[in-house]
């Protein structure tokens, strides 16, 4: 397991803490602290939160683009940001869908059926057969941490991914940098909306969470990883394989 070079560049110290703890939790505060340690991480950066989430997008768009073939057969490779999904083959009857809510003046449908389906996932991989719509491979949320409305956006959109396609589902495979793993398993866990959570630094995490995670941390990092629900991001083009 070989932890990509570009999330050396994401991860730092800022303030005298990691770039991805939550100042509020000392559990957090620890296992991100080894984890940077793991990593051999030195660098005092100034991104965090939303500025660090949008420069993970940004950097696993570019993993996905340069790693992945440029074209799958016939079909051309396109590795995108935010284009929302109604523009994907499976999904492309919504954009019908939010033409009629608009022109419906009385608001009946608007109310009755809302417009939160029109999701823009950070990330995608769409196979282009020069039809007006491509079709839709892969989404890939990408969540800088993992607090509980994080992983709650990412279950709504794999919601809307399942309910409202026709033809077959895209994988779903969310990539985090989330050191907690209760907070981890609070997306990985569960009834299947997304394929398996990616970590940028699995191996990294495990050594760190087992210096300093205590046993409840433990427990859930190897319950999560020995069902295959938490992977590395390195394993990611596998499974994506055209």
């Amino acid at each position: 397991m070989t932890t990509l070079p570009f999330v050396a560049e994401l991860l730092g110290w800022k303030n005298g803490q990691p770039n991805i703890a939550d100042r509020s939790s000392q559990t957090s505060c620890a296992i991100a602290t080894e984890l940077l340690n793991a990593l051999g991480v030195t660098a005092t950066v100034s991104h965090a939160g939303q500025t660090a989430g949008t420069m993970l997008e940004d950097a696993v768009q570019r993993h996905l683009a340069s790693a992945l073939p440029a074209t799958s057969g016939s079909r051309k490779v396109v590795v995108s940001r935010r284009t929302v999904v109604s523009d994907f083959r499976q999904y492309a009857h919504l954009a019908d869908l939010k033409r009629l809510i608009e022109e419906d003046e009385t608001g009946t449908l608007r109310a009755s059926i809302g417009t939160d389906y029109l999701i823009k996932p950070d990330v995608t991989v769409g196979l282009d057969e020069g039809h007006r719509h491509p079709f839709l491979h892969a989404a890939v949320p990408c969540k800088w941490t993992l607090r509980s409305d994080r992983a709650q956006n990412v279950r709504h959109e794999a919601v809307v991914l399942i309910r409202h396609r026709r033809g077959r589902l895209p994988h779903i495979v969310p990539v985090t940098a989330e050191p907690m793993p209760t907070r981890l398993a609070s997306l990985a866990r569960g009834t299947g909306e997304v394929d398996t959570l990616y970590h940028v630094a699995l191996e990294g995490l495990d050594t760190a969470v087992r210096a300093a995670g205590g046993r409840q941390q433990i427990d859930v990092l190897e319950e999560l990883m020995g069902h295959d629900r938490l992977k590395d991001l390195s394993e990611l083009l596998r499974v994506l394989e055209l």
